[in-house]
């Protein structure tokens, strides 16, 4: 069935991933990506379906109602798959508005505009929003977080998110909007923008740099490798029951330093540096503000009754993720010194 789906966020680190992925799988679907291509939005991350002939690019701000009702109007979306969000908690403490505006505006717009084109005749359409785990708070040192677990966001990022989750189960109960949800567990892989733990750490032991680690180091974290979640969205978007909520997570837990200890192993050998080089680097900080101590994702349902599963182990993982970066070094360096927007000024004035 041919479809015309819009991708928000698609020029970000999981976006990018699933573009590409809908893009090469279903040749069938008109896929359109739309991005603002802020700070972590690089057209780089999808230079390879860039010219495809059922791929288009639309630069623009899900803030912007004139542009999203426009657009809306004009593309009549099969349904929409929205990734596009602020995400980084230390962004989200020192700017709070930024994540209010983007994640729960933003959102509100998106619903808005899709609920109006399809004037309450829903047939074989989907909103499909990608979440966090982090709208369920902290865990102590037992329990899993569930798809029933009550919400208890601990940060400005986290509140936006939630917020934003509670507008498309409304949407759902008083529009018959068809929804589904997805919460997942940290993200890591290639194309992440180097603000984010294991970039950050693999540019800055690459470097010779200080690895600043946040408290003592034992705060914990469930992940997921980014092309497994790419393919559990694809899956809970063509299977998914309509109204239903699905927590994606690596089955793995590792704490902060203990995984900061294994990047540094395997960047020791990589980088055919005497074991232990890096772990020197290791550097303690202050801890950062309301920071969670512990998240950890069953997602026992989505294994259960749709037949999602990792496809690799956390170490199989980050030794992926590790070869990327450093075979891809250009592509960090454009990242960190702003090159990728000149990038992006050559390739969108030009096309």
């Amino acid at each position: 069935m041919s479809k015309k789906i819009l991708i928000t966020g698609g020029a970000g680190f999981i976006g990018a991933h699933v573009v590409k992925l809908f893009v090469k799988k279903y040749p069938q679907y008109e896929i359109h990506n739309l991005d603002a291509l802020t700070y972590a939005g690089n057209l780089e991350n999808i230079e390879d379906i860039a010219h495809a002939s059922n791929y288009k690019f639309i630069k623009g701000d899900i803030k912007d109602i004139d542009f999203i009702n426009s657009l809306f109007d004009k593309e009549r979306y099969d349904g929409v798959i929205h990734l596009a969000a602020e995400s980084h908690v230390d962004r989200s403490i020192s700017n709070p508005n930024a994540f209010i505006e983007t994640n729960v505006l933003g959102t509100a717009n998106l619903l808005n505009a899709f609920r109006d084109i399809h004037q309450d005749n829903f047939k074989d359409k989907l909103f499909y929003h990608v979440s966090t785990d982090e709208v369920y708070g902290s865990l102590g040192e037992t329990g899993l977080f569930t798809e029933t677990t009550p919400y208890d966001p601990k940060s400005p990022y986290s509140a936006s998110k939630a917020a934003s989750d509670h507008m498309v189960r409304a949407y759902g109960n008083t529009y018959d909007l068809p929804f589904v949800i997805s919460n997942c567990s940290n993200n890591y892989g290639s194309y992440q923008f180097p603000e984010k733990l294991i970039p950050l750490f693999i540019h800055n032991i690459k470097n010779n740099k200080s690895l600043p680690v946040y408290g003592d180091g034992k705060y914990t974290r469930d992940w997921l490798f980014v092309e497994d979640h790419a393919k559990a969205i694809d899956l809970i978007f063509h299977q998914g029951n309509v109204g239903e909520t699905y927590n994606i997570g690596g089955f793995n837990e590792w704490t902060n330093l203990n995984l900061i200890q294994l990047l540094c192993e395997m960047m020791d050998e990589k980088l055919d540096r005497p074991k232990g080089t890096s772990a020197k680097l290791i550097t303690f900080v202050k801890d950062r503000a309301g920071h969670d101590r512990r998240y950890a994702i069953d997602a026992t349902k989505l294994n259960k009754t749709l037949g999602w599963t990792p496809s690799v182990t956390f170490e199989q993982g980050l030794d992926k993720t590790v070869d990327w970066y450093l075979e891809n070094q250009a592509w960090l360096e454009n990242v960190t010194s702003g090159a990728y927007q000149e990038y992006y000024k050559k390739m969108y004035e030009t096309s």
